[in-house]
């Protein structure tokens, strides 16, 4: 299992500093060249599609974590009923 800072955390990281150099390069781009607007438009869209991806492999981390609490209330739900002390009714 990774720690609360690994794999993901770098990788939103990257994204976000791609993402600052892009407003960057956006803000200094001439209107008139073509070129490099475009150049411009499909790497905004590769740091889209990277977004996209986290966000996918955000969503399936929560839900693999949400089956997991689920788990453990039930067995923790089950270990207080095997220690209960049983009553008996008058």
């Amino acid at each position: 299992m990774a720690g609360l800072r690994g794999e993901g955390t770098d990788q939103a990281e990257m994204l976000m500093r791609r993402l600052r150099r892009l407003a960057i390069r956006a803000d200094r781009v001439d209107a008139s060249d073509r070129a490099k607007i475009i150049a411009l438009i499909d790497d905004v869209e590769a740091v889209r599609r990277c977004a996209i991806r986290e966000c996918a492999r955000l969503d399936e981390d929560m839900r693999r974590s949400s089956d997991r609490i689920k788990a453990i209330s039930a067995y923790a739900r089950g270990a207080r009923a095997i220690r209960a002390p049983h009553r008996h009714g008058n």
